[in-house]
């Protein structure tokens, strides 16, 4: 409900280079716990120590507002790609993930819906090239600038479905960046170029962004509760202030960063002083006050004696 309220204030930004109006990421975050709660993932401690508990935090966020769209909470041990089914993406959306979410079955429904993605093939994937598109020569390669293109191929990955057999058809990207590093991505999309494959798949480190100012600007190596409905409700109160001072950054139109927005209105919390007074004009340090070098009393003071 807060998204919804929200969401003319935060539709106001926009990545330039994608011209997808409705660009998405998503990924998740693991956060210990102390308690034996949640099944966390790890090895068993020796002797009689106890196992941490651990949960995942699942997030879809909006690339172009750095705001979450979507989250869900579930045990350290749960897979990534289970998330997948409960989205309900708009068709013509585009979402970019890490190649831990490859789940073949799903990424057939998207075509099928006119939903779009981006994301890296697994290293174990087996795959049949039926036709080559492009191909960098060698002598192209040592011409041109180290991030490029080198290939793109039309493929078939095959997957189980009611004990069938079927082959979905994508398109193979793979790219060299500027440490000489080779990604192939792949994507359902056929109308974008293959260096706006990679840009998409670029913007997925947004999320990482999101993860980092969750974990650094609120108090989730701290839990006030114990239980499982105490956590989880912890974590709805991060999720909802995240979004409350991602309002305040927009409507405030501050250069201020995200960590010292959140500082300012930490200290101020309970001051009674205009809320965008605080974010535009305060500071999080105070200029030091210069002592007089003349240390001889002043008039008031000699009036004292």
């Amino acid at each position: 409900m807060l998204i919804e309220h929200f969401e003319p204030i935060l539709s106001v930004s926009r990545k330039e280079d994608v011209k997808f109006e409705r660009f998405y990421a998503f990924d998740s975050t693991t956060i210990t716990l102390f308690a034996d709660v949640m099944k966390g993932v790890g090895r068993n401690p020796k002797g009689d120590g106890k196992k941490k508990g651990g949960l995942k935090v699942h997030l879809l966020t909006d690339v172009h507002t750095d705001s979450a769209k979507f989250a869900t909470i579930s045990e350290a041990k749960m897979h990534d790609k289970k998330f997948l089914s409960k989205l309900t993406l708009p068709a013509g959306s585009m979402v970019t993930m890490d190649r831990a979410y490859n789940f073949y079955k799903q990424f057939s429904q998207w075509t099928e819906e006119g939903v779009f993605f981006v994301t890296r093939q697994k290293k174990n994937a087996k795959s049949q090239v039926i036709e080559t598109l492009y191909e960098c020569s060698q002598t192209d390669m040592d011409n041109k600038k180290k991030a490029c293109v080198l290939k793109e191929e039309h493929i078939h990955l095959s997957y189980k479905d009611a004990k069938k057999h079927n082959n979905l058809c994508l398109r193979r990207v793979t790219y060299r960046d500027e440490k000489d590093r080779l990604y192939h991505f792949i994507t359902n999309n056929w109308d974008i170029t293959a260096a706006e494959v990679a840009l998409i798949y670029k913007h997925r480190w947004t999320i990482e962004l999101v993860f980092k100012k969750l974990k650094q600007n609120f108090q989730l190596h701290f839990f006030y509760s114990d239980t499982e409905n105490g956590i989880k409700t912890q974590i709805w109160c991060t999720l909802i202030a995240h979004l409350l001072l991602n309002v305040i950054r927009r409507l405030s139109k501050t250069k201020k960063a995200f960590s010292t927005v959140a500082a300012l209105i930490r200290i101020h919390l309970i001051s009674h002083l205009d809320l965008m007074w605080v974010v535009t004009e305060a500071r999080r340090s105070y200029t030091k006050r210069t002592k007089s070098k003349n240390k001889s009393p002043g008039a008031i003071q000699m009036s004292l004696f």
